[in-house]
């Protein structure tokens, strides 16, 4: 595979990041740290950054209003909502953007709460909603409803810990998925569960008698791939993750990130349907390769592991008649004071005894003679759950690690694994940024998230340019996005890997993109499909401006 690389005016010490690669002028005021890796038809620039001055935590999730040309952007160091304005975005140009308004979470007078975790924009009415997290967080929380001014409306009481909103595509109804999670001593453990409130005729007097509807999982059907613990009841370690809706607002998906399973709920008689686990992806097997060892080498091998795909931000795209879900499989352990299920292999070892009958890729004789060849030594700072794997005997015959280090696309009705990516992005950042592989996001430091979730895709959203669908997936620790082209949704092509991260210092440029929004070409304030990034350590937004070539087939 040929490097190529388009760089918009990467910063001196941009191009001496890589060694052999010419760094060129696009556009001439641009002062950031773009760079696309491949591309073909699809020509990538950055066209705006916003810098909250807050630094980590500054910038986390973004709403937008296309009619308005406004974006609302939760800014978590602040406590805090900023609300900007793109309408002073140029094609083809670097723009800084402004923030028109902070609006203060200690502003509405709602006594004990403590953050902001979401937002969400209504789709035509003059509302914004906000999930807000109670002090302390095992407390019923509350959705927060806005103009988009920022002038405050009223709140409705969800259940513990909003971790995210969102409005249904028809408008009719806005949906919070509350997590639930223990306190770190684990003396309050809360129910996970999904709120709806109705927001079809909200005139002031149906403002003040606002509800939700509160759904739990008690009577739910969960199949056997979900998920559970040792700690807690399974109502408890049920935390809701992140939603998305169907097209045609009928039902909404659910992530349930630590149960590796995904919830439906169907939108028309408020219920949830069921939840289904997602599997495990088997790094055994060729095709799904992985670096699993932090020895500051870039090596994609098979190894006896087995990834939760645990997917964070997940969204919706139809082909036909059908629907799919495009899944970010990052991974994620419970992990606090009073219990925790992480450890690495060395704090295992001795009870390691690995049985071949859990990976498709090895027979027990070459399982044997890589555990002789001392593989368990090299895999010691690799991150494992303690909860899974264990036989009656209380010997390790399985290795689970969090995450699939890709992408997914799942048959929405069935949850079936449609697709995954495999081992590409681990063999795309080696080949886009050799000097920089798994590195973290406050630090540089070369191959440090090897044992521990690689890149580490955190969201995934879909869009539409020139009437091809695209998915656009965030990588949290490399800091940059993975565009795919999802014609086929059962053999989606890699199109381009874009970054904006400034490589020189630990903390420069746009660090550890957390939420994506996709703005179409048609109600651009440019003309041409936008990606909004907003990248949670540096505490900015970036803007992507997609073009393509002409001649390009739709």
């Amino acid at each position: 595979m040929n490097l190529k690389y388009t760089f918009i005016t990467g910063i001196a010490a941009a191009g001496l990041l890589f060694s052999g690669v010419q760094a060129y002028n696009v556009l001439a005021e641009d002062s950031s740290s773009f760079f696309q890796y491949k591309g073909g038809h699809l020509k990538v620039s950055q066209v705006g950054q916003y810098d909250s001055g807050a630094g980590e935590g500054g910038t986390e999730i973004l709403a937008y209003d296309e009619n308005l040309n406004r974006a609302f952007v939760t800014n978590g160091a602040e406590s805090a909502l900023d609300i900007l304005s793109f309408n002073s975005l140029e094609s083809e140009k670097f723009n800084t953007i402004e923030s028109s308004k902070r609006v203060y979470l200690e502003d509405f007078g709602i006594e004990n709460v403590k953050d902001i975790t979401s937002v969400a924009s209504h789709p035509t009415k003059d509302l914004i909603a906000l999930s807000v997290v109670s002090d302390p967080k095992t407390d019923p929380g509350y959705v927060v409803l806005l103009t988009k001014e920022g002038e405050y409306l009223t709140k409705v009481l969800v259940g513990s810990l909003p971790d995210m909103v969102t409005f249904t595509p028809d408008g009719t109804k806005l949906l919070s998925a509350n997590e639930g999670e223990p306190n770190d001593d684990y003396s309050v453990d809360p129910e996970g569960s999904i709120s709806i409130i109705d927001v079809t005729n909200l005139d002031s007097e149906a403002l003040k008698d606002l509800q939700a509807i509160t759904l739990t999982f008690e009577g739910v059907p969960l199949d056997d791939n979900v998920r559970v613990s040792s700690k807690g009841t399974i109502l408890q370690q049920l935390e809701p993750e992140y939603i998305s809706v169907s097209d045609d607002s009928k039902c909404a998906y659910v992530t349930l990130q630590e149960n590796n399973a995904i919830a439906t709920v169907d939108l028309e008689t408020n219920t949830i349907i069921d939840v289904k686990g997602l599997g495990v992806k088997d790094h055994s097997l060729p095709g799904n390769e992985l670096d699993g060892k932090r020895d500051d080498k870039t090596k994609i091998e098979r190894l006896p592991l087995l990834g939760f795909y645990m997917p964070d931000a997940i969204d919706t795209f139809t082909v036909g008649d059908k629907t799919y879900i495009v899944t970010a499989n990052e991974g994620d352990a419970r992990d606090y004071d009073a219990y925790s299920e992480e450890a690495s292999i060395k704090d295992i070892a001795d009870l390691i005894q690995l049985n071949a009958e859990h990976y498709e890729g090895y027979n027990q004789k070459q399982l044997d003679r890589l555990v002789e060849n001392g593989l368990l030594d090299e895999l010691a700072k690799t991150n494992i759950t303690l909860e899974n794997g264990l036989n009656e005997e209380g010997k390790y015959e399985a290795l689970y690690s969090y995450g699939g280090r890709s992408f997914s696309i799942f048959d929405a009705e069935t949850m079936e694994l449609v697709y995954d990516s495999g081992k590409e992005f681990e063999e795309l950042t080696a080949k886009a940024l050799p000097d920089y592989f798994n590195t973290t996001n406050d630090e540089i430091s070369y191959d440090k998230r090897s044992s521990a979730k690689g890149p580490e895709p955190e969201t995934a959203i879909t869009g539409e340019i020139n009437g091809i669908t695209y998915a656009f997936i965030a990588l949290e620790r490399t800091s940059g996005v993975m565009v795919y082209d999802l014609s086929n949704p059962k053999k989606p092509k890699f199109v381009t890997f874009i970054s904006s991260r400034d490589f020189s210092e630990d903390v420069k440029g746009d660090v550890s993109p957390e939420g994506l929004h996709f703005i179409p070409a048609e109600t651009s304030p440019t003309g041409k499909a936008l990606l909004a990034a907003t990248h949670e350590v540096s505490g900015t937004v970036a803007v992507y401006e997609f073009d393509t070539k002409k001649g390009q087939k739709k």
